[in-house]
C-alpha cells in the first residue's frame, strides 16, 4: 500500500507543520498545487473545528487576534466591512456592538463560524464610565412571547 503524503491531523505539531506547508504552497501561486492546497485546507479546517474553542475569547479580542495574524489594520476593516473609520474604532474599543451584517462579513472574510462573533461581551459607554456597575452588554435579544 502506498504511503500517504498527508493524513488526518492528530497532534498540534502536525497541525503546525501542515499550516506551514500550506502557507508555502499558497505563496508559490501555482495551479499545479491546487489539489494539495485544497486537501491541506480541509485537514486544517477539520482540526480547527474539533480543537479550537472561540468561546474563551470575546468577539473583539478574537477579531483583534485575527487582524494581527492576517496583518490587517483598522483601515483594512473599513473596506472589508464597508463601515466608517469611526464605527470601526468604536467596535474595536468596545463602544459599539457587532451588527448581524458585520458578523456575516467577518465570518465570510476570516472563514470562521458566525457563532464566534455572535456572543455577548461588555460594552463601554461614555455616559456610564463613572458608574462602577453600569456597563452595557452586546447580547442576543429574546422576544417575550406576550409581545411577539
Amino acid at each position: 500500500m502506498a504511503i500517504l503524503k498527508y493524513t488526518v491531523i492528530k497532534s498540534q505539531k502536525q497541525y503546525d507543520e501542515y499550516c506551514s506547508i500550506l502557507e508555502k504552497l499558497i505563496s508559490k501561486d501555482d495551479d499545479k498545487f491546487s489539489d494539495e492546497i485544497e486537501l491541506l485546507t480541509i485537514l486544517i479546517e477539520k482540526w480547527d473545528d474539533e480543537h479550537n474553542s472561540f468561546e474563551d475569547v470575546d468577539p473583539i479580542e478574537l477579531l483583534k487576534s485575527l487582524m494581527e495574524s492576517s496583518n490587517l489594520k483598522a483601515k483594512d476593516l473599513v473596506e472589508i466591512l464597508d463601515l466608517s473609520k469611526g464605527t470601526i474604532s468604536k467596535i474595536l474599543n468596545y463602544q459599539k456592538g457587532l451588527s448581524k451584517e458585520t458578523i456575516r462579513k467577518l465570518s465570510d472574510h476570516f472563514k470562521i463560524s458566525q457563532e464566534a462573533f455572535n456572543r455577548p461581551y461588555k460594552l463601554v459607554n461614555e455616559l456610564n464610565k463613572r458608574f462602577r456597575n453600569a456597563s452595557l452588554m452586546n447580547t442576543r435579544k429574546k422576544l417575550n412571547k406576550e409581545f411577539a
